[in-house]
């Protein structure tokens, strides 16, 4: 083939105008205020109410914190909803305890002592399975011998 006959056939292919079939690309609009107004007017149905001043939300999880800062903090004490909003940071226990301590009431401080010692004594894919264990203990209480729960009911309706 010709140089200048390839030139001409260039020149004769269109890749738009009259007779072309268009493309359709569909443009995906999707924005996040749509999805934060739905949720503000579902937390306004159950009867929010924020509540100011808190400066650190912290929430423990087996060996990991997740720790807010500056969040905003709602809730409903009646549906027993809690809503923290904010940009969350995951941080080991270890990492966060010492500024934590200071913190924290004197039960809470027994727990998170009980939960450090059994850290340092255990791996930690075994604190967690321990810590299950311990909870579900506390659950359902022992029955002592020759007594059901039915009696120990009337007993104390009498008494």
């Amino acid at each position: 083939m010709d140089h200048a006959k390839l030139q001409k056939m260039a020149g004769a292919v269109r890749t738009g105008g009259k007779g072309s079939v268009r493309r359709k690309k569909k443009a995906v609009h999707k924005t996040t205020t749509t999805d934060d107004k739905r949720l503000q007017s579902t937390l306004k149905r159950i009867g929010v109410n924020a509540i100011p001043a808190i400066e650190e939300v912290n929430i423990f999880k087996d060996d990991i914190v997740i720790q807010f800062v500056n969040p905003k903090v709602q809730a409903s004490i009646a549906a027993n909803t809690w809503v923290v909003s904010g940009s969350p940071q995951t941080k080991k226990l270890q990492d966060i305890l010492p500024g934590i301590i200071n913190q924290l009431g004197p039960d809470n401080l027994d727990n998170l002592r009980k939960l450090a010692e059994q850290f340092q004594k255990q791996a930690p894919g075994e604190a967690a399975a321990a810590a299950n264990a311990e909870d579900d203990d506390d659950d359902v209480p022992d029955l002592v011998e020759g007594q059901t729960f039915e009696a120990a009911a009337e007993e104390s309706k009498a008494s």
